[in-house]
């Protein structure tokens, strides 16, 4: 109980620091000033300065996850995928030090723990729109190419004085990226190509009860062929 409780404090004077001054105002000095703690208990309970960071952008991310799993589902997958893009973008650009620290040092194979997490909520709405047949491209691709652009356009958003921020600029990148990865669902629509429906089979291949899991490990493999390399 005694370590949950100092862990938190080191955790909320980091966060502190890093709302109020940026990464550089975390030093393992300010916090332990900040915290009441020395330094061995740092790395004691974090491993090292990396780690703590990490726990502080999982600790500031929160908010931002919780907002997007209360926006609750609705029976348009599409829609949901578009709220979801307005509060991420709206979380970078009031929290510009805590964005940065979880998105702002990519290297190859490395992704934050709060990443993570936001990866596997962006996962989750995509496999909904593959599973209505309503998805241009295969889930990987949807949920890199969604990422990318949302994760430029907020730090581009971040990179300007906030007079020049063109506030159409969230909503058109937004739908540019929604007309690339999905169909318009028109039930009478030419959009629906063989893609649609092979990642749409992939999406649901799970629950096809009816064929073993050897088959329907084949039909995925078939059905992400498809939708790689149309």
């Amino acid at each position: 109980m005694q370590r949950d409780s100092t862990r938190e404090r080191i955790i909320r004077a980091a966060y502190d620091l890093l709302t109020g001054g940026g990464r550089e105002a975390v030093s393992t000095r300010a916090v332990c000033a900040a915290s009441g703690v020395q330094s061995p208990t740092i790395y004691r309970l974090f491993g090292d300065k990396q780690g703590l960071l990490d726990a502080v952008g999982v600790h500031g991310f929160q908010e931002y996850l919780s907002d997007k799993a209360n926006l609750a589902a609705t029976d348009d997958p599409v829609e949901d995928l578009r709220r979801g893009w307005d509060v991420h973008v709206r979380f970078g650009v009031e929290n510009p030090a805590l964005y940065a620290l979880i998105y702002g040092d990519a290297r190859p194979g490395v992704e934050t723990p709060a990443a993570r997490q936001a990866s596997a909520v962006l996962a989750e709405r995509v496999s909904r729109i593959a599973q209505v047949g309503r998805l241009r491209v295969s889930e990987p691709r949807a949920a890199h190419l969604v990422h990318a652009a949302g994760c430029g356009l907020t730090f581009t958003l971040i990179s300007l004085p906030e007079d020049e921020r063109d506030p159409m600029l969230s909503t058109l990148a937004r739908e540019s990226i929604i007309a690339t990865v999905t169909t318009d669902g028109g039930s009478h629509s030419g959009d629906t190509g063989p893609t649609s429906v092979a990642v749409a089979l992939c999406a649901v291949a799970p629950q096809l009860t009816a064929l073993t899991e050897a088959e329907r490990g084949l039909l995925r493999e078939w059905m992400n062929r498809i939708a790689t390399n149309d």
